[in-house]
This record gives C-alpha cells, structure tokens and sequence, in this order.
C-alpha cells in the first residue's frame, strides 16, 4: 500500500517549486488538454472535476482551451486550493470549488459531472479500479474520463538503485479495468528521456517535484556518494546522465447504459 501521508508530505514541501522543475508533467498536461479539446469539439463543459490538480499545470492548460461553467479540484495537499483558486480567478469560471483529501475516500463526490480530468496522478492510487468505479458514479451517461498517467519503467533507473519502485498498470491493464464503465476514446503511450548534467540534479530534480513520496529514508554520505557512483556508471549519456518517463494518455467514455 502506498504511504499517503509521506505523498502529502511529500508534495506539500514541492507545491512551490513543482511547476518549474516538473517538465514532463506540464508537458502531459498540454497533451492531455489538447486531447480532451480534440473529443469535445465544442470545448464546452457544464460541471469539471479535476483530480490531483496539485500547482495547477492541467487547471490552467484546460481553462486557457475549454469553457467551463463549474469547476470542482481536488488534491491530496490542501494547499494546492491556493494555486487553482488562482488559475480559476483568471478565467470565465462561473463556480469554484477545492475539495481536498484523498479522492479514493473523500466523502460527498460531486455528481452530474461532464468531465472528470486527471494529471501524473494515477500512479499514486491505491486501487484504480475502485476509482474508475466512484468516477463512473459521478460522471453522466456519455461523460468524459480523460487522464495521464505512466507504465511500467517509468523512473526505472531510480527503481534498479534504489530496489523499490510503484506498480505501475500498463496501458493493457487500465483499458482492462476501466471497460467495465467506459468505452476507450484514446489509448496512448509514450517514452521520454530526460538528461541531466549530473545524478545530483537528478535527486534534484525529483525532490523538487514530490515524486520522492515513495521512498521514506535517510541518507548518510556513503549511501549518497554509493547512489551518485552507481548513476554515473549505469545511466551516463553524452552530456551527463539521463532519467527516463513513460507517459500514458487514456480518454474514456461514460457507457450509456
């Protein structure tokens, strides 16, 4: 099971610097975006819940391309409300709502949704079935369920040093469980590497990220030096030393009957 007070913990510490150094996840959520603008022609939605919407990345790429009546975000970290409130103040949103708390327990799902959208936060779910089921609940026959998310290998050179890694559902896997609900719109999967100029700039980076919200440890200078050793040597490229993502992009359709 994975630790949702270290995620929040995690991620609360990241919020501020989140944005900058999580160039994967604002590129997914460009992508994703433009995915949802692409199903829904008239780019119109009634009621939206956004799920994970953390410093707000997929909150402003689908509030600058959609419009939107009624936005509903939730996220893990109570303190992500602040940086939606703020993307929601800048566009023609009718009605704000932040719902904070883990969305696999918080109580009092909206209802009658059109959309429910979802940013690089799968992967921290204890049980996507269950939410495929409680998203199903809240959406409207015909509604949208679009979200991104990343496979297996994704951080793999963190998962191989450190022995520990999410059990990442494939692309297989995530039609599978969510079929019994929906029907696929857009199945897409991706592989993208990221280079770095040293492994320190890789911990770097994943620390000012959050995504570190798996590992509970604590370094001492010989672990540390052993880490950025085994780096350099297994995960060197010409211009330092890369880390790899494995993006996912899933739209789905809310069965009609």
């Amino acid at each position: 099971m994975i630790d949702k007070h270290l995620v929040r913990e995690r991620f609360a510490k990241a919020l501020d610097t989140y944005r900058e150094h999580a160039v994967i996840q604002r590129e997914m959520a460009q992508t994703l975006a433009d995915l949802i603008a692409g199903i829904v022609p008239s780019r119109q939605f009634s009621r939206v819940l956004e799920v994970g919407s953390g410093s707000g990345a997929l909150t402003e790429a689908l509030l600058s391309r959609c419009g939107i009546e009624t936005y509903i975000a939730n996220d893990l970290v109570a303190e992500s409300g602040n940086f939606i409130e703020a993307e929601a103040s800048k566009s023609q949103v009718s009605r704000f709502t932040f719902l904070a708390g883990d969305i696999e327990t918080v109580d009092d799902l909206p209802a009658e949704l059109d959309l429910v959208a979802s940013n690089a936060t799968l992967q921290w779910l204890s049980d996507i079935e269950g939410f495929f089921r409680r998203m199903a609940f809240s959406l409207k026959p015909g509604g949208i369920l679009a979200f991104s998310t990343f496979s297996a290998g994704n951080m793999g050179e963190i998962a191989v040093i450190e022995k520990a890694g999410l059990a990442y559902p494939s692309l297989v896997d995530l039609e599978a469980l969510a079929g019994r609900f929906f029907e696929p719109l857009v199945l897409r999967e991706e592989r993208k590497r990221v280079v770095f100029s040293t492994p320190d700039e890789v911990l770097r980076h994943i620390r000012k990220t959050g995504v570190n919200g798996l590992f509970r440890r604590s370094w001492t200078r010989g672990n540390y030096q052993r880490f950025l050793c085994r780096y350099r040597e297994a995960y060197s490229c010409e211009d330092g030393v890369y880390l790899t993502y494995t993006p996912v992009y899933c739209c789905f359709r809310k069965r009609l009957s």
